[in-house]
């Protein structure tokens, strides 16, 4: 026998049959089918066109249009990347990344400046037959503000080099008298 909440006895035969509720109801499983739909309605299937025919867009990949050609799956729009696209966009954030933690990648930022721009002029010129535009604007923006931050760095370091020079001139030639 079993207790009342159906676990087997000590016979192991179940007093209710597995998936039982509490009250002995079959409960619903996942593999069962579905209701149908009430009051008897079907829902339809999908748009209907003149004479019954169905356009390719409503068919799933593989399938064939009404002319018996496959359907062709889908198209990549995008034309191919510049080839120094993402060059110079790569090269742009290591030179402005690399350069504000220790100084020497920012040497790099006249480059991703010069590629950046060369590579937006020629997909500008190329009609649309190349892309990747805006990797090589953000390469050129991240060589502009490098450059910037590299001439910004070495007139610092020249006015830093002239203060010291200035310091050590003055206090060599001033001479104390007691």
């Amino acid at each position: 026998m079993s207790d009342t909440n159906g676990t087997p006895s000590s016979d192991g035969s179940p007093d209710q049959p597995w998936g039982a509720g509490q009250d002995g109801q079959d409960q619903q499983s996942y593999g069962q089918t579905p209701p149908q739909q009430p009051y008897g309605q079907s829902y339809p299937s999908g748009p209907s066109y003149p004479s019954g025919q169905q356009y390719p867009g409503d068919q799933q990949y593989g399938q064939a249009y009404p002319g018996g050609q496959p359907y062709p799956g889908p198209v990549n729009p995008l034309p191919p990347k510049h080839q120094s696209a993402t060059t110079s966009m790569v090269i742009g954030i290591i030179a402005v990344a690399g350069g504000l933690m220790c100084l020497l990648p920012i040497l790099a930022s006249p480059f991703a400046w010069v590629m950046g721009g060369r590579a937006v002029k020629e997909i500008d010129a190329s009609g649309g037959t190349l892309g990747g535009r805006g990797e090589a604007q953000a390469g050129r923006i991240l060589g502009i503000i490098g450059t910037v931050l590299l001439i910004l760095g070495i007139i610092a370091l020249v006015a830093f080099v002239a203060l010291i020079a200035i310091g050590v001139s003055t206090s060599s030639t001033t001479s104390y008298s007691y």
